[in-house]
């Protein structure tokens, strides 16, 4: 049985001080997703959390890219930051209509994240998963849930996402919770607790198990060192893609740890 793809990148591809660190001195700034695309396997794009792209841009970043690259995407805040969830079908048509099918075949998974404030509510949640479509244009779509509150370490939520099919992210974060359970077809990972002080984000001890893990979700198991919140009913075995994305605060460092997981993941 062949694993899963296991793709490596970063959050955004602006950003000032990459500048000179990952990008090299005097490339054009319109040449900055093409060179990180070069290096990188996949991209989140964020800025989709806060305002919409015309089809247009959504084209040139698809034709700035590779084969096989994949772009993650972030979803609307107007989607997910509201008090009953299920009212939020309106804005997940704008979000989804706005022309992310141009990215074709480098689509990857949307993030769909919630306020660290939003508490786990079966109902409300499952009114939300009713909104997620299984295709937009044609194309299939993989939905991550990013949860934040931890009254979402549940059993009931585990089942609840996989009933749904959706991706339950794991964020190696400081204070959000990490829940590793395996609930969709991708797992997707968002490693958030890296130092601008080390230069590859991570140390090298603790990169090489973050890609240890990967090689086991994509082979179709889950990491047995990582607290599952429904650990009595593991999900079937079968191969899965892995993202993983390094959005550490400052994230100065974010490309070199990526690039250092890319290597050991083909090593």
């Amino acid at each position: 049985m062949a694993a899963g793809k296991i793709r490596l990148g970063i959050g955004g591809w602006t950003f000032e001080p990459w500048r000179g660190v990952f990008y090299p001195p005097g490339l054009k700034q319109a040449d900055e997703l093409a060179y990180a695309a070069s290096k990188l396997t996949a991209i989140e794009i964020n800025g989709t959390y806060y305002s919409s792209f015309k089809p247009d841009s959504w084209a040139k970043w698809r034709a700035a890219t590779p084969d096989g690259f994949k772009f993650a995407v972030k979803a609307s805040r107007f989607c997910t930051n509201r008090k009953v969830l299920a009212d939020g079908a309106e804005s997940l048509g704008k979000f989804l209509n706005q022309g992310l099918s141009e990215l074709g075949d480098r689509l990857g998974p949307i993030l769909w994240q919630f306020a660290n404030t939003k508490k786990f509510d079966p109902d409300d949640f499952e009114g939300f998963l009713k909104l997620l479509p299984a295709t937009q244009d044609g194309l299939p779509l993989a939905h991550v849930l990013e949860v934040r509150h931890p009254t979402f370490v549940d059993p009931a939520f585990v089942a609840l996402a996989r009933k749904y099919g959706a991706t339950i992210c794991l964020a190696d974060h400081f204070t959000y919770p990490m829940i590793p359970d395996v609930s969709g077809d991708v797992v997707y990972a968002r490693l958030q607790t890296g130092s601008d002080d080390v230069p590859t984000a991570y140390k090298p001890a603790d990169l090489d198990l973050w890609v240890e893990r990967f090689k086991t979700y994509a082979a179709g198991g889950a990491p047995s060192d990582l607290p599952m919140a429904d650990a009595a009913t593991p999900a079937p075995v079968k191969p899965r893609d892995v993202y993983a994305f390094v959005i550490h605060e400052g994230k100065v460092r974010a490309p070199a740890a990526a690039k250092a997981m890319i290597e050991r993941v083909g090593a």
